[in-house]
């Protein structure tokens, strides 16, 4: 049982450092559309954080759970 833990914790940081990344990504992709004032770029990168975002909340969710 101990091992079955051990790997939800790993799957469960995985997913949240995964999702944390893709976010700041997101604030990379939304800060070059402001700075082009590229509509499409904008909404990718928003859309981005929204997934990240998304991401960790479903880790956290899992890990609530798997607890």
């Amino acid at each position: 049982m101990d091992l079955l833990n051990q790997v939800l914790t790993m799957i469960t940081r995985f997913a949240t450092i995964g999702g944390g990344l893709w976010l700041v990504w997101g604030v990379v992709v939304l800060a070059g559309g402001l700075k082009d004032k590229n509509g499409p770029a904008l909404q990718s990168g928003i859309w981005q954080i929204v997934g990240g975002g998304l991401i960790i909340a479903a880790a956290v969710l899992f890990n609530s759970v798997a607890s």
